[in-house]
């Protein structure tokens, strides 16, 4: 029987706010057994760009990740916010690692070629090409890695990567050795049945509700490619992927009884 690992991806919404990092790492540090954090940037990257003179661009959305842009990523996302967070854990005795994608060659990835958009020094990543014992490698040994949202393309170069499909390639990568459960914090109790209210959460949905949910145009825009990277990694081995708060989410992680189950 396998192993039960958690990977967890927190977005800008805990990363922004000091309070809400501290009451997150604290439920994080109580999660029983082995662990991964995915961290996002939040809105720091371009607080200290602006500050720098360096111009954020968005297309769709979408960072434009320029060679000044990817100097201030690097330093923010894999220094300033990666130590910070690694540095909260050790405090409360939970042994951490900040890594990028680098680090012991843990993702790997392909500058995302361009078409109608040059997205610049923007990575997309694989997860037949992660090299899933490189990660084990901590885990074995109860460290338990906070990974930035940068990946390098084998060539010298990072590259600023999605948080979210960084957590579900992780997942995927590492099914074949562990019981992986992927958990998407963000700032909704779950995926909502009617965005308006708070409380029309849809606690399961699988692929014939998910057909249901499109057809009827219940979900809001911003959490389909989060629904699509789940069911992209339940297909590829990932046990169950959970959406919701955080802190719903971390305190109870052994009986799915918050935020949206995707199975």
């Amino acid at each position: 029987m396998k192993e039960k690992l958690f990977i967890i991806k927190i977005g800008g919404n805990v990363i922004d706010n000091d309070a809400a990092l501290q009451s997150f790492l604290k439920d994080f540090a109580a999660i029983k057994g082995k662990k991964i954090l995915i961290h996002g940037g939040g809105k720091i990257a371009t607080k200290i760009g602006d500050k720098l003179g360096v111009e954020s661009k968005y297309i769709n959305g979408r960072r434009i990740t320029d060679d000044d842009t990817i100097d201030i990523v690097t330093m923010v996302y894999g220094g300033l916010v990666n130590k910070k967070v690694v540095a909260q854990l050790q405090s409360i005795d939970c042994n951490a690692i900040g890594l990028t994608g680098a680090d012991a060659n843990i993702i790997p990835a392909t500058k995302r070629p361009v078409k109608d958009v040059d997205f610049g020094w923007v990575g997309d990543v694989e997860a037949k090409q992660i090299p899933a014992n490189n990660l084990k490698l901590f885990l074995e040994n109860n460290i338990v890695p906070v990974l930035a949202p940068l990946t390098h393309d084998g060539a010298g170069h990072i590259l600023n990567t999605n948080a979210d499909t960084i957590a579900s390639s992780i997942a995927v990568a590492l099914s074949t050795h562990f019981d992986t459960r992927l958990i998407y914090c963000f700032e909704k109790k779950g995926v909502l049945e009617n965005v308006e209210d708070e409380n029309s959460v849809i606690t399961l949905i699988d692929k014939p509700k998910y057909a249901q949910l499109l057809e009827e145009n219940k979900l809001f825009a911003g959490i389909l490619p989060k629904i699509d990277n789940a069911f992209a990694a339940i297909d590829a081995g990932v046990k169950e992927v959970l959406i919701g708060d955080a802190q719903d989410l971390l305190q109870n992680t052994t009986d799915n009884t918050s935020g949206t189950l995707i199975k």
